[in-house]
């Protein structure tokens, strides 16, 4: 189990994320209020204050909530290590594991400040499923840990092997409703 140690959002889109007391998470839509929020599968971003830590014995500036673009900062929870379709519970609310990492586009500030961003290596993503309010002190807990998938890069694509197969584009990333392999009809 977890805790959560901050919540923040931006209103507009390329700018950075601030730290606000509480964020309602919104089913098939994220955090109301968010620019990001809408309905795909990085709805919400988690970061663990372990990995900021980290970052922050390398670089001079101070590093606060929100600076690597992060809806939620937890401590606790060894995020980058859970697979993609586990269920977490963040305080009333509820969300699956929809990628880890993402490409760090060439304008993100963090990256242009200090010349590195943790969140394409160790960030997750989540789709909403069950309503609720998020806040800093809430726990954050896994309530199903999904099978670990394994990958093969072939040309443009990564296949996942495991409980389903999906392609991958983008480094990390899976569809938010990956097709199961087979039927179990032989």
């Amino acid at each position: 189990m977890g805790e959560v140690l901050a919540v923040c959002i931006s209103e507009v889109r390329g700018t950075p994320k601030h730290p606000v007391q509480q964020i309602h998470l919104i089913p098939e839509h994220g955090i109301e209020g968010d620019a990001h929020a809408g309905n795909w599968h990085r709805q919400v971003s988690l970061l663990a204050i372990e990995s900021v830590e980290q970052m922050q014995r390398r670089v001079t500036i101070a590093l606060r909530p929100g600076d690597f673009a992060e809806n939620i900062l937890i401590r606790g929870i060894d995020l980058k290590n859970l697979p993609v379709g586990t269920l977490l519970q963040l305080g009333t609310a509820q969300g699956e594991v929809t990628q880890i990492g993402k490409e760090c586009h060439a304008d993100c500030a963090i990256r242009q400040q200090v010349g590195d961003c943790v969140m394409p290596r160790e960030g997750i993503f989540l789709r909403v499923l069950q309503e609720g309010i998020v806040q800093a002190g809430d726990r954050i807990e896994i309530l199903k840990c999904a099978a670990k998938l394994r990958s093969v890069k072939f040309c443009n694509f990564t296949l996942l092997f495991g409980d389903r197969i999906s392609h991958r584009a983008a480094p990390h990333s899976v569809p938010s409703h990956p097709s199961p392999v087979g039927d179990g009809k032989s």
